[in-house]
């Protein structure tokens, strides 16, 4: 009998045993290399103790949520997740080291070994897709070395990206997709004289080769667009320089760009992003309208859009909101790096936008726009140097849409409230006349309006009523 129990026994624990293994969660490493996880690819719990972000609303005290972007709720008939299609960057996030020109890198996070291994690549990318699923954003953009390194030959390079690519292919599901992808032309020594404006044949043919496979990459992705940054595209003298030659050599490029697009069905818009210097003395995509140029003189005007950066924007002696209106009233608006730099310091600084007034601002002009589909606002945005906890990451992203959501909030507030529409429509009200038709519509000829400044006399002008713009848009912020 006693014999009989303890068999019973037994087999209960068994089941117990049994049913303890097959439901628990499977255990997960911590985000730390150091730890003993076992063999095979690693695969950590990047971010433990953060869970999901969840909208909270403005009288929330937690950190960890969002005050003011609440992804379904919708403003003016859409959704806010569609008015403003955050994107994380995967180089600033998950590459960037706190490092500048004047100190070592300040960041080890805890997943990293301090290699540039593909093994440490595809740890990244869990990091990204791990990120990105706890922040409720399913877009996120690249440089195609920095998701994976460069190998000794454009081959071995290739077969470096495709891999890191695979593995991404698969963590995004069919959620996530990129908002654009890249080649980055700008750090290694062969593009110390440009890329497509290198005076050197081989870095041309080089640089299109590294083009024309971050293309593939992006659109096997399922990427929405494609973004080329000249940062060494133009001079540091003109005493050496066929500036001609070189704008000639870039237009070439960006045809073949669009010509190879086409080819292999890639659907998305190609963009180019304004920047005025840094590190090259003068680029040629110096600000939106020097773009909107270049794309008008070349024919590529219906081929290309501009990505709009913050930062960029002030570097260049304009607002964001300024070249925000250039690339909108163009028709050339397509994406926007949201990011800002500080008024003290004269570098880019890409700091995460944290001014409710600019933010309200760049909205008026988005909404205006109809939205940026299927652009976005990508948060092209570092840590500060000093902030080195991984929470940071989270602190510093939630921030940026909160204060991103808020300005559409306040834009739609005064879209709404008409105040500031009115006002402007007073100011040029003269032109709403038979006479301001007629110069609208390019009918109006000198000798008309000689007669009619003969007939009127001296012409009175109204007040631009500049403090009461001012006091309307202060009083939706």
């Amino acid at each position: 009998m006693e014999s009989a129990k303890f068999l019973l026994l037994l087999l209960s624990l068994n089941v117990v045993i049994s049913y303890i293994a097959t439901a628990a969660p499977p255990q997960t490493c911590p985000a730390d290399v150091s730890s003993d996880c076992g063999s095979g690819e690693w695969e950590g719990d990047f971010f433990p103790g953060i869970t999901k972000i969840k909208y909270e609303g403005p009288t929330s005290k937690n950190h960890l949520a969002y005050k003011w972007y609440n992804a379904e709720e919708e403003i003016l008939g859409k959704k806010m997740k569609d008015w403003l299609r955050f994107s994380i960057a995967f180089w600033h996030t998950f590459r960037g080291t706190g490092g500048d020109p004047f100190g070592a890198p300040t960041k080890m996070w805890p997943w990293e070994d301090g290699t540039n291994s593909l093994a440490m690549a595809k740890r990244r990318m869990r990091a990204n897709f791990e990120f990105l699923d706890k922040l409720g954003v399913d877009r996120w953009c690249f440089h195609d070395r920095d998701i994976a390194p460069e190998g000794k030959t454009i081959e071995e390079s290739n077969a470096n990206l495709d891999e890191v690519v695979a593995l991404a292919k698969e963590l995004q599901g069919t959620r996530i997709r990129p908002l654009w992808g890249t080649a980055q032309l700008f750090f290694h020594p062969r593009y110390m004289h440009g890329a497509a404006t290198s005076p050197e044949l081989g870095v041309y043919a080089y640089s299109a080769a590294q083009v024309k496979k971050a293309i593939e990459v992006t659109h096997y992705l399922g990427g929405e667009n494609y973004v080329f940054w000249g940062g060494r595209e133009g001079y540091q003298s003109l005493l050496n320089t066929d500036m001609e030659r070189e704008l000639n050599h870039m237009a070439r490029f960006f045809e073949a760009a669009v010509a190879y697009k086409k080819k292999i069905g890639f659907n998305g818009t190609l963009l180019i992003e304004p920047k005025p210097q840094e590190p090259t003395k003068h680029q040629y995509d110096w600000d939106a309208a020097t773009s909107a140029n270049f794309l008008r003189k070349y024919k590529l005007i219906g081929e290309f859009k501009l990505n709009i950066e913050c930062n960029h924007a002030t570097l260049s002696g304009h607002s964001c909101h300024h070249e925000i209106e250039t690339a909108r009233i163009n028709g050339i608006l397509g994406n926007i790096d949201a990011n800002s730099g500080d008024p003290q310091v004269g570098w880019d600084t890409d700091q995460f936008m944290m001014d409710v007034g600019e933010a309200t601002l760049v909205m008026l002009s988005v909404i205006k726009n109809g939205g940026l589909a299927p652009g976005g606002f990508n948060f092209d945005a570092k840590l500060r140097r000093e902030s080195t906890d991984v929470e940071d990451i989270f602190i510093a992203h939630i921030a940026g849409m909160d204060t991103i959501a808020r300005g559409l909030r306040n834009a739609a507030k005064l879209i709404e409230g008409g105040l500031l529409e009115e006002l402007v429509r007073k100011r040029y009200e003269s032109f709403d006349t038979e006479l301001g038709a007629q110069i609208e519509a390019g009918k109006a000829d000198l000798d008309l309006l000689e007669k009619k400044t003969i007939q009127w006399g001296e012409p009175k002008v109204g007040s631009a009523k500049q403090e009461l713009a001012e006091m309307i848009f202060q009083s939706a912020i």
